[in-house]
């Protein structure tokens, strides 16, 4: 057991377990800034928590990537089930959404090879199978129900 000199600042400021609440927030919330507004945390403090414990960088990864699997799961739903409007009766808009994920492709692709003893270009063509599976699905489901405007 540390004693509290020996504790870093958030750990002594906000209790031993904000990091593991702060994973949960991210997995739920897949935004950095969100998950430590909710604990009152600094976002300079779970950077430098993130830069100086591994396992909580891991942790922080698994997280956004749950949150990644999630966009893709909801982007599926909405397509099967004709749901093409926001809760404000706004179009959703599928096109960013996929954007978004492919532009999350490299750094997963960099990361996933750095924890994982496989190659970037392995990751890389994990990734792209998976975009490209998502886009037949997505053209599939549009012939069913006619295309998405933009």
């Amino acid at each position: 057991m540390t004693a509290p000199g020996d504790q870093d600042a958030s750990e002594f400021n906000h209790g031993n377990d904000w990091k593991s609440k702060f994973i949960r927030n991210l997995v739920e919330t897949s935004s950095v800034t969100k998950s430590a507004a909710l604990l009152k945390v600094s976002l300079q403090e779970v950077v430098d928590a993130r830069r100086n414990d591994t396992e909580f960088e891991r942790e922080w990864e698994y997280a956004l990537d749950e949150g990644y699997a999630e966009l893709e799961w909801e982007i599926l739903r909405r397509l099967k089930e004709g749901d093409f409007a926001t809760a404000t009766e706004a179009k959703y808009d599928f096109t960013n959404a996929i954007r978004f994920l492919i532009s999350r492709r490299e750094f997963s692709a960099k990361h996933q090879s750095e924890r994982r003893i496989v190659s970037a270009a392995e990751v890389r063509a994990a990734i792209d199978t998976k975009i490209e599976d998502l886009r037949l699905r997505v053209a599939r489901e549009n012939a069913k129900v006619g295309p998405v405007e933009e």
